[in-house]
């Protein structure tokens, strides 16, 4: 009868959803198995909370032991080495501040290579060669392991807000996996091409942002030295068709934007040393892909000149107390 076929019919409507729940719980459940995070500094730690914000388990560790304290006291897991992260995830985010470093934790004695499981996910959010992110690539893969490139941009700041901006390189087939968690730490997770190819994009972005910086210390310091009020000349600017995103989110001058490093002494930050490092693979891009680049030759030399001269540990905005103490000279 027509009433027993409807009570059959919500029987199976009932098992469906009953089983529709079970898979949801499961996926989600599998979703939130831990996640790795390797490198606890300026960007690493608010990039792994909100990792833990989001419902992921994290285990962590660093070089130095004391970075990971404001971590554990969040709840991770703190282990002592990279190769004992391996062990216990199978989804790696690296955050480290150089190529070599990169390499020593993927590849050395106690690197994550040395134990990793086939199908670990590894993502690389270091601003590095792209020559050595190709590397990695190749060394995972030999271990059964998946390597991505996956640097950032938007400074502490975005990390803390989960705002940054992620530039992808790998196989495209993987990006979903890793866009999964990018999206925890990020605004914006845009996918580039092969491995290499998120690091290239981020060593362009951040070649431009140097050469602005240097640019807009320049300009606030003339326009101070004609008797401008520097908020009013910020302002300005920020209206004109000079604005850039260091005279309007970041502005160098001490005194004309709260929340920012030229507020607080340049503590903080994007460390001067890392800007000339990048500048530093930016030059070595161009030289060997023949590419002019005069004005990010340029940046380079200042911000290594700074480096030289007490700065190195400042954030980048303090091109403008260098100029600064230039005139003086």
């Amino acid at each position: 009868s027509f009433n027993q076929f409807r009570g059959y019919f919500r029987m199976d409507i009932n098992k469906l959803n009953h089983l529709s729940t079970k898979i949801l719980s499961s996926r989600s459940m599998a979703s939130k198995t831990p996640v790795g995070f390797i490198g606890l500094g300026n960007m690493g730690t608010p990039m792994a909370k909100n990792l833990l914000r989001n419902g992921y388990p994290v285990i962590a560790t660093d070089v130095f032991p004391e970075s990971c304290k404001e971590l554990q006291d969040t709840g991770a897991q703190v282990v002592d080495s990279p190769a004992e992260v391996a062990e216990k995830a199978d989804r790696i985010i690296t955050m480290l501040p150089s190529s070599p470093n990169v390499i020593e934790v993927y590849t050395g004695p106690n690197g994550i290579l040395k134990k990793v499981k086939k199908g670990t996910l590894l993502i690389d959010s270091s601003t590095i060669d792209p020559a050595v992110s190709k590397e990695m690539a190749v060394a995972a893969e030999k271990m059964g392991a998946v390597f991505m490139d996956a640097p950032v941009s938007g400074g502490v700041g975005a990390a803390s807000l989960a705002k940054l901006t992620f530039m992808v390189g790998g196989v495209e087939e993987e990006y979903h996996a890793a866009q999964e968690l990018l999206t925890c730490m990020g605004a914006n997770v845009v996918y580039c091409g092969q491995v290499g190819t998120g690091q290239a994009a981020k060593i362009c972005n951040n070649m431009l942002l140097a050469i602005g910086m240097i640019g807009t210390a320049e300009t606030m310091n003339l326009g101070i030295r004609l008797g401008l009020d520097p908020k009013l000349l910020a302002k300005i600017l920020n209206m004109s068709s000079g604005r850039c995103w260091s005279s309007d989110t970041y502005n160098p001058v001490p005194g004309v934007m709260e929340g920012v490093p030229s507020a607080n002494n340049y503590q903080g930050g994007f460390g001067t040393t890392l800007m000339a490092k990048d500048l530093g693979l930016a030059q070595n891009t161009a030289t060997n892909t023949k590419t002019p680049v005069p004005l990010g030759s340029l940046a380079h030399q200042i911000y290594r000149v700074m480096c030289s001269r007490g700065y190195a540990n400042k954030d980048f905005s303090s091109v403008f107390q260098f100029l600064r103490e230039e005139e003086g000279q």
